[in-house]
């Protein structure tokens, strides 16, 4: 695993001064969505990682095809990725809609992806999350949805979420959560893209999720602290929007 982890990575490493301007270009012409306080978030991601060894995960809420995409963007420069390749979380893009073509999985290939297939056979899933446990406890960053796929309400699902976030927490002992909430003004609700020139607020939040119980419930419990912290976030999402303070809504800030 570790061979076939450093060749992907060496790879991405190699191509990345000419594949992230490439990837700027295109987010920015396609989407011309613009990420508010950009400055704020990528010292805030740097100041997460520079400030312990302990493993990293990121946690984000899902609406569109592209949030792994902003979501990178909203973490650091493209130059900054290029000096630093090891803070480009690794990523598990939907198989089907990244890795379908032959071109598609050698895209996803450099970008430091592993494709997983919602839905898909159980032994295939558990391969994909115990290669992020692995990554993450060399020092490795990755990102999971842990809604597992794009809410169908436009909001984040407590109720629905799948249970892979906990399944990795579980076994990484100490490891830091940093929740991730993005949102276009004009996002309704879930689509396959951000509507165009859109301005896109994201915030962060770090958490390091404990449970003393064992087994499923451990892995439930690990996984709901998450999706509670998300939801938190998006509750304060709407009352900023709506003008109103997080305490009017009963929202710690």
């Amino acid at each position: 695993m570790a061979v076939r982890h450093r060749t992907q990575r060496a790879v991405g490493r190699l191509l990345a001064p000419f594949g992230f301007p490439l990837v700027s270009l295109f987010l920015r012409f396609r989407f011309g969505c613009r990420i508010e306080d950009i400055a704020e978030s990528r010292h805030f991601y740097r100041k997460v990682r520079s400030e312990s060894g302990a493993p990293l995960l990121i946690c984000a809420n899902h609406l569109t095809l592209v949030d792994s995409f902003f979501i990178a963007q909203a973490l650091s420069s493209n130059w900054r990725f290029v000096l630093d390749f090891d803070s480009l979380p690794w990523n598990t893009p939907e198989e089907r809609n990244f890795a379908a073509t032959a071109w598609n999985r050698v895209l996803v290939y450099v970008a430091k992806c592993i494709p997983i297939r919602r839905g898909g056979q159980r032994e295939d899933i558990k391969q994909v999350l115990e290669r992020i446990v692995h990554l993450l406890s060399r020092g490795e960053v990755a990102v999971l949805f842990p809604e597992g796929g794009r809410s169908r309400s436009g909001r984040v699902e407590t109720d629905t979420a799948g249970w892979g976030v906990g399944r990795v927490l579980a076994k990484l002992e100490g490891c830091r959560v940093l929740c991730v909430y993005m949102r276009g003004a004009a996002q309704a609700t879930w689509s396959a893209y951000p509507a165009r020139g859109d301005r896109l607020r994201v915030s962060l939040a770090l958490i390091e999720p404990k449970s003393d119980a064992r087994g499923v419930r451990r892995t439930r419990d690990l996984s709901l602290q998450v999706m509670g912290q998300l939801a938190q976030m998006e509750a304060q999402y709407f009352a900023q929007a709506a003008g109103q303070s997080p305490g009017e809504l009963g929202v710690q800030p």
